[in-house]
């Protein structure tokens, strides 16, 4: 295949935005990544769009766990986070409209990305119905939300 045949075939691809940590971009709170190949298999049609909004919204990597609480995100250590999150989906949010993305592939259970299912903010691995901030902006701007068990 031709490179200008490979570059027609990539531009018809539908585009996707991807939590970086499930690309394997060590970026999760402890400095690690949920890839897996099952993963790789999924996204291999799609043209990738990798995103973390933690990073995105200035927070570094390694960080204090964070987690949910209503409408705030505070770490373990009691520190609220909020202004960071919702900048990270706000930069997240930015890219999906530059980009035309009509989905978003998101990491289970995180407080930026979670989708229907997140952690309750007692740092005890309990699960409550609801959404990260960055799955709930999205999704609120019409992006189908995909999670990958």
């Amino acid at each position: 295949m031709s490179s200008k045949e490979k570059e027609e075939k990539l531009l018809k691809k539908e585009r996707i935005l991807v939590s970086a940590c499930l690309l394997g971009v060590n970026c999760k709170y402890n400095g690690g990544n949920n890839y897996s190949n099952e993963i790789d298999e999924f996204l291999k049609d799609y043209e990738v769009i990798p995103i973390c909004p933690e990073i995105m919204g200035g927070l570094p990597t390694p960080r204090i766990a964070s987690e949910r609480v209503d409408d705030k995100v505070l770490t373990k250590e009691g520190k609220d986070v909020t202004e960071q999150f919702v900048k990270g989906a706000n930069e997240c949010l930015f890219l999906a409209k530059k980009y035309d993305v009509k989905k978003a592939l998101l990491k289970l259970r995180s407080p930026s990305c979670g989708y229907e299912q997140i952690y309750d903010g007692t740092f005890s691995h309990t699960i409550i119905n609801g959404n990260g901030i960055t799955a709930e902006l999205l999704k609120q701007n019409g992006i189908e939300i995909l999670t990958i068990k």
